[in-house]
């Protein structure tokens, strides 16, 4: 934890006595100099915290992200071939460990766009300390809002809409490359009706009808997992993940049949890759109430448009 100087801290007393005396001009002016000195007043019950502020540029929503005219002003040293995508929402080790392994895996033409959210646990100064540590090859995004209340679709959706690479890669921070393995995932793009092509696969199960989705692959699947994804990028923006999508569970599957229906096909590579998962946190470290409640929404929503829709799966 960083101390606080002593002159912030008298910044802060004073500033409260300001506002006991109803003097809220002064008060509105203290916070001011407590900013310009580098922390963040939060008034409490029992009086008030002092917080570091961020070294970087937080902004308030994901659209503040997406829009004007420098949103495709990164800091590139080239025109990147694929970018890979990371929701940062805690986590900082997982997410030192997953984009130190992506520098030394995926291919040198690609950019690692980091999104932060909320910086929970100090999250968002390691994203920040990696696009530091490796400028125009690591990108650090920050909103100031939790996950939770981001939600996952839009979230994936802004990095999609952000990314100037012909290829997109969505990826969970507990996948973690042991060797080459994104090069297998854009190859499969080059046929023109592959649309996406991911680690893992799933196809529906039709004598259940579509009470659930089995593990499928290799090859032609009906649905790709999100923990590691390859996806053409014009496609994406078309046709990206139901906004409605609040939480990563189920709505990749629903994401993958939006695609199919659109007449795009998934793949899943023959060759397994060199890819390991460590302990998946947005399942196992999620609120389990929230996880189940969002995940069963979100799979209600993909059978009530989808169920019955064997045309769009893969062939049988």
């Amino acid at each position: 934890m960083t101390p606080v100087p002593p002159a912030v801290q008298q910044l802060a007393a004073d500033r409260q006595q300001a506002r006991a005396d109803k003097d809220f001009a002064r008060a509105d002016a203290l916070r001011a100099a407590i900013t310009d000195a580098g922390w963040r007043v939060v008034d409490t019950p029992g009086g008030f915290t002092l917080e570091p502020l961020p070294r970087y540029a937080v902004v308030d929503t994901l659209a503040q992200l997406t829009a004007g005219p420098d949103v495709m002003a990164l800091p590139l040293r080239q025109a990147p071939a694929c970018g890979i995508s990371l929701i940062v929402d805690g986590w900082p080790d997982d997410v030192r460990t997953c984009v130190n392994a992506l520098l030394a895996h995926a291919p040198k033409s690609s950019i690692v766009l980091l999104l932060d959210c909320g910086n929970r646990a100090g999250a968002g100064d390691v994203a920040h300390e990696l696009a530091q540590g490796h400028p125009g090859r690591v990108i650090d995004l920050h909103v100031a809002s939790a996950l939770d209340d981001v939600g996952w679709a839009p979230a994936v959706q802004a990095l999609i809409d952000i990314d100037p690479a012909p290829v997109h890669v969505v990826m969970d921070t507990s996948s973690v490359l042991t060797g080459p393995a994104l090069e297998p995932l854009i190859a499969a793009l080059a046929e023109p009706q592959v649309v996406a092509s991911g680690w893992r696969g799933v196809d529906a199960n039709l004598a259940d009808g579509w009470r659930s989705f089995d593990a499928a692959g290799p090859g032609e699947v009906d649905a790709l997992l999100g923990y590691c994804m390859a996806v053409r990028t014009d496609v994406a923006r078309a046709v990206g993940p139901n906004p409605k999508a609040r939480f990563y569970r189920n709505a990749d599957i629903e994401w993958s049949l939006r695609l199919r229906a659109a007449g795009g096909r998934l793949v899943v590579p023959e060759a397994e890759l060199p890819i390991r998962q460590d302990r998946h946190r947005g399942y196992h470290d999620s609120d389990p109430d929230v996880r189940d409640r969002q995940s069963r929404r979100t799979y209600d929503r993909l059978l009530q448009e989808f169920r019955g829709r064997d045309d769009i799966l893969r062939p049988r």
